[in-house]
């Protein structure tokens, strides 16, 4: 990937394709194409072909996707799985048809069984039962993984796939009801702060154990492994470090100053037990994450209150 090759960034408005343009920024790429969802829905596939035929991308990383919480992922199901395999099978097959040297496709943890064997290793996949919550969402990303795989065997296109764990930082998303856990704390422990709340109640038992990445970090490896991974097989990508969401909600309570008490509402769901990443493979290629969870949660928690006055229009 030369710097001077034109680079596809497909959810460059999200919190992951916001991270992938700043790191290629960062070192010097100097042609990034990006598209707003007004500019070019994803989910039209006669306009994607026509955009792929005009800009005519050699590398593309496809961040895009409709993404959510437990919440989310279980009340908009059909949504889910309609936009995001949409979504995906549009860009995979645009960039087959236009020749693209190289693409990225971005999944997710959720993709592997509710019960596989911790940590999660790449060769889980389609062993087991997925999460009911988030099925739909992880079932269009299996077929996204499945795409590139396909395409790989039958046309040899140079397409592969990461499986980020759970993100957080710059850009995050923290509406209260579809947002992801740490997002979700931090505006929750914020405003229990400004308002003088006694207590913050979080969803489920707290026991649940998570695996956090930071996105800045996330986009360092995907810069890192589309100039050196080309392998069919997926690669997970994560830190290798989970902890309890009882622990997480503690340090992100810390971060805030939030002086108060917690309590765990179970008879909220907990979701899948445990989501640790095997990222030994990850390991083997070169990459390791730079931040800690606590540092990147000082980050977002700046990031949040520079995004509050604007879009959540309250001091």
């Amino acid at each position: 990937m030369k710097l001077t090759d034109k680079i596809y960034i497909a959810g460059h408005r999200g919190m992951v394709g916001g991270a992938i343009k700043r790191r290629l920024e960062t070192l010097g790429y100097q042609h990034i194409i990006t598209r707003t969802s007004a500019e070019l829905d994803l989910r039209n596939q006669a306009a994607v072909n026509d955009f792929f035929a005009e800009e005519k991308p050699d590398y593309v990383f496809l961040a895009a996707a409709k993404v959510g919480g437990i919440h989310a992922n279980n009340t908009y199901r059909a949504e889910f799985l309609y936009d995001n395999l949409i979504m995906e099978s549009n860009i995979i097959h645009a960039a087959y048809q236009q020749g693209v040297k190289k693409l990225m496709f971005l999944g997710s943890s959720c993709i592997y069984p509710k019960l596989a064997p911790q940590p999660l290793q790449e060769s889980s996949l389609l062993t087991g039962p997925l999460e009911y919550t988030n099925e739909p969402y992880a079932i269009a990303k299996i077929a996204g993984i499945k795409l590139c795989e396909a395409y790989r065997d039958q046309y040899g296109c140079n397409f592969i796939s990461v499986m980020p764990t759970n993100l957080y930082g710059i850009g995050d998303n923290y509406h209260p009801e579809n947002s992801h856990v740490l997002p979700a704390l931090i505006r929750k422990f914020h405003e229990a702060k400004e308002a003088g709340k006694p207590t913050v109640t979080v969803w489920g038992t707290g026991t649940p154990k998570r695996e956090f990445l930071y996105a800045d970090d996330l986009a360092d490896a995907c810069v890192y492994l589309m100039l050196h991974y080309d392998g069919k097989e997926l690669v997970n990508i994560g830190t290798g470090e989970d902890l309890t969401i009882r622990e997480l909600a503690e340090t992100i309570k810390e971060v805030v100053c939030y002086e108060g008490g917690l309590e765990f509402d179970s008879s909220k769901p907990d979701g899948t037990p445990r989501k640790l990443m095997d990222v030994s493979k990850l390991h083997s290629l070169g990459w390791k994450h730079s931040t800690s969870l606590k540092e990147g949660i000082v980050m977002a928690y700046a990031d949040f209150l520079k995004k509050r006055q604007s879009y959540f229009n309250v001091v």
